[in-house]
């Protein structure tokens, strides 16, 4: 059961709660001091569980959040949070982070929304390489770690101008053969979630997601407009208007990028983000899915007939499979 902490209230014997600042189905974000440090303030993240879990769920659920908080807290990178620590009250657990100053990049885009102006491409690339890097640094881990919600409301700009991507509530490690429980249960945001994430089978997710989420957060940011839901997309591909449409002074370059990491397929998609990144920045579309073409073939010339028909009959299903999570959802 979610319990409630008032300002004033104490956590861990360290910090002192100031206000609520964010808010969720199973879970809340705390502002609080930390007591040990004077002047040190950390998002403190309350985890709450299903109450109609059974003992052996809840048990599980626990068990994977405190796996997942001691990797997250081995991570060090400067577009990251960091995260120091983690512990548990009753039936609640808490995972502490930098707090992050400055506004989101949902606010970011309602002050240009409120002057009638379009964020500068410049100022959103020099943003995109940031939350980039530190996607990269996710995906690099072993196992890899997706973030799942990234969103503008979950990227701050400091005061000096460095952009965090904040909120690891849907985070999810990648272990092969695993079935994951995420530190907070859903499905990350419509409006920017993948078609594979709705279903919930972690065996057809891996970094694409993200990078679809990512491309589709770009979208939002250069157009002022949110992204279409992918479902709405896949009953009719002509409701995603393209961004040049909305914002004539969006590059053609930058356009093509953000539309191939919104593919509704993760396989027409780039591989990984560094491969997005360069679509961003300089190399052309269409001359890096032929790379990725190349890649892909040179990897299959060891299998045999069989092999490649069973890669082929595979590849059937999980577009199948893809269908099936979207007929579920509509």
């Amino acid at each position: 059961m979610k319990q409630e902490f008032s300002s004033g209230s104490i956590l861990h014997d360290r910090y002192k709660v100031e206000r609520v600042i964010g808010q969720g189905g199973y879970g809340s974000i705390l502002l609080a001091e930390d007591l040990r440090l004077s002047g040190r303030f950390c998002a403190v993240k309350q985890v709450s569980y299903d109450p109609n879990y059974t003992s052996t769920m809840l048990e599980d659920a626990r068990d994977q959040f405190m796996r997942e908080a001691t990797v997250l807290a081995r991570l060090d990178h400067p577009n990251l949070p960091k995260v120091s620590d983690f512990f548990s009250i009753d039936d609640n657990d808490f995972l502490v982070m930098d707090y992050i100053p400055g506004d989101d990049l949902r606010a970011v885009i309602a002050k240009a929304e409120a002057n009638k102006q379009f964020l500068n491409e410049a100022d959103v690339i020099d943003w995109a390489m940031q939350i980039g890097d530190a996607l990269s640094y996710l995906h690099s881990q072993n196992p890899a770690i997706l973030h799942r919600d990234i969103k503008p409301s979950n990227i701050k700009v400091t005061p000096a101008g460095v952009v965090k991507l904040v909120d690891f509530g849907l985070v999810k490690l990648l272990a092969p053969g695993e079935v994951t429980i995420t530190i907070m249960q859903g499905q990350g945001t419509a409006l920017y979630s993948p078609l594979e994430q709705y279903g919930g089978d972690s065996n057809m997710m891996d970094g694409r997601a993200d990078i679809y989420a990512f491309g589709s957060t770009l979208y939002h940011l250069l157009t002022n407009t949110p992204p279409v839901n992918v479902r709405d997309r896949f009953l009719d591909p002509s409701n995603l208007v393209p961004p040049r449409e909305i914002n004539p002074a969006i590059s053609p370059r930058v356009e093509d990028a953000i539309l191939w990491a919104m593919e509704l397929h993760p396989n027409e998609r780039p591989r990984n983000v560094k491969t997005f990144l360069k679509a961003l920045t300089g190399e052309s579309t269409s001359s890096l899915r032929h790379l990725a073409g190349k890649v892909n073939f040179r990897e299959y010339q060891g299998l045999d007939r069989t092999e490649m028909i069973l890669l082929y009959i595979a590849g059937g299903l999980t577009f199948f499979s893809l269908l099936l999570t979207l007929i579920r959802n509509i």
